[in-house]
């Protein structure tokens, strides 16, 4: 008698070794558990690649920020944009937040992702204290920034 895979095999072979021919299964009790396990794992270490890249501040609502941004029409050419944060949504590397500034006398808000390599250089201009996590309340405000 011959195994299906292998031909030349046939029963003069003893138990023990056939045994340990066979790798051992793992079972998993909850395998959408261990998929999001697995996933939270590669989360942080693209979080780190990202942070050892660049120098990325830690930025809260309140503070205010200069960004210099690569303009998707044009690679090459930097767009130079100053605000204050309302908002952060922290999401491992999809973390974003959202920046509100003037232009021509009209507020403009602006969700940038944290980790993004469009984002060149981030800057922490003044730091305001702020007693929410989200300052929505700025949108009814005329100008926030002085």
């Amino acid at each position: 008698m011959t195994t299906l895979g292998h031909p030349e095999k046939t029963d003069s072979l003893d138990e023990s070794s056939s045994v340990s021919d066979v790798p051992l299964r793992i079972k998993f009790k909850r395998p959408d558990k261990t998929a999001r396990h697995i996933m939270q794992i590669l989360d942080k270490e693209a979080v780190e690649e990202v942070r050892e890249q660049r120098e990325i501040p830690d930025i809260q609502p309140g503070y205010i920020v200069q960004l210099k941004v690569v303009v998707p029409e044009n690679k090459r050419r930097l767009s130079t944009l100053k605000g204050i944060v309302i908002a952060r949504r922290n999401a491992g590397l999809h973390t974003t937040f959202r920046m509100r500034r003037m232009v021509a006398g009209v507020g403009v808000e602006s969700v940038f992702p944290l980790y993004s390599p469009n984002i060149k250089e981030m800057k922490v201009i003044d730091k305001r204290k702020v007693r929410r996590a989200k300052l929505y309340y700025l949108r009814d405000r005329m100008n926030a920034l002085k």
